[in-house]
């Protein structure tokens, strides 16, 4: 009986909880005979400590700051991985036509999207920056190295790097032993295995509205592989300026805000850091358009337009198809 009593205490879901990225991040876990929270949690402190120093875009000394700030032409030292998620983004932009681009970050800058004032810029400041846009100015010719053809070019990671951090937390996690957890990052994760008592993780897709919150679809990932949900949208990022509201989500082929009726993009996805970027990319496009490139790459994805006022969702084919891989949309 003592033993019956010990085994069912060690076999319970355990969940570490912490602050990075600007945000905050939850990994929940269980494994028979028990997990060594203690050793986990300074693993992953550990691990997005690195990940900081490689690939933010808001500390100065990271390693996309330091290829940003290098005005040359020449070729820079970044590391494999700051290469792997541009070239994983090189083709997601290509399938977007040039919609969602990480060279976007002298716009992003721009429109004051970093700060707290947006400062709408006129057409000629505008036409100005994005003479220094786009993924043609920018080559991978070696697994570490980047080359601008323009000096001024600039690198924004954050539309992957979030889904790239999901991914990362879950190899330490894994790497602990840990087969059955839901590693989540500002409300990007990834699932794999179950609970302990044999039932499904269960995933709350956000209703896209800016006022409380709420759920408007529910996911029962009833498969035990690695499984990633990510959503973008522009209910929580946007600025309302005389009467118009800016969402911060732009398109590199403008140089502006997106100005459809898509408010948010949920992809689900065997890859975290590429369901990162499919999200913001069929974000960038809208349901109009990313319905379609969506369908091409087999991508299941959810939008969810503004209507009259009123919600509308757009599943496309592969997200209908997501009972047949053991996941359940309520």
């Amino acid at each position: 009986m003592l033993l019956l009593s010990a085994c069912s205490r060690t076999e319970q879901v355990e969940t570490l909880t912490g602050f990075a990225q600007g945000t905050t991040w939850h990994v929940t876990v269980w494994q028979p005979g028990g997990v060594d929270l203690n050793t986990l949690q300074k693993h992953i402190d550990a691990e997005f400590s690195r990940l900081d120093t490689v690939l933010s875009n808001y500390r100065a000394d990271s390693d996309i700051e330091r290829f940003n700030r290098s005005e040359t032409t020449a070729l820079v030292e970044v590391g494999e991985e700051i290469v792997t998620l541009v070239r994983t983004a090189r083709t997601i932009s290509e399938a977007s036509q040039g919609c969602y681009d990480l060279t976007i970050k002298p716009l992003f800058d721009l429109w004051g999207f970093t700060g707290d004032t947006l400062t709408p810029p006129s057409p000629d400041v505008l036409a100005q920056v994005r003479q220094h846009i786009g993924f043609s100015k920018l080559s991978s010719p070696s697994g570490n190295l980047l080359q601008k053809s323009d000096p001024k070019l600039r690198v924004d990671l954050s539309s992957i790097a979030q889904g790239y951090s999901v991914s990362r937390i879950a190899a330490v996690v894994e790497a602990a032993g840990i087969q059955n957890y839901l590693v989540e990052i500002g409300g990007e994760l990834q699932t794999r295995g179950h609970k302990p008592d044999g039932s499904p993780w269960r995933i709350g897709v956000e209703r896209p509205l800016p006022e409380g919150r709420s759920v408007e679809k529910a996911l029962t990932i009833g498969r035990d592989t690695p499984t990633a949900v990510m959503t973008s949208g522009t209910y929580r990022h946007y600025f309302d300026e005389q009467g118009q509201r800016y969402s911060h989500i732009l398109d590199a082929r403008t140089g502006r805000p997106v100005a459809h009726n898509t408010v948010s993009v949920t992809v689900v996805h065997d890859n975290p850091t590429e369901a990162d970027a499919w999200s913001t990319a069929l974000l960038c496009l809208g349901s109009r358009n990313g319905v379609k490139v969506a369908k091409q790459q087999g991508i299941a994805a959810l939008f969810i337009d503004t209507e009259g006022g009123q919600l509308q969702e757009v599943p496309t084919t592969a997200w209908r198809a997501l009972k047949e891989q053991h996941i359940e949309v309520n």
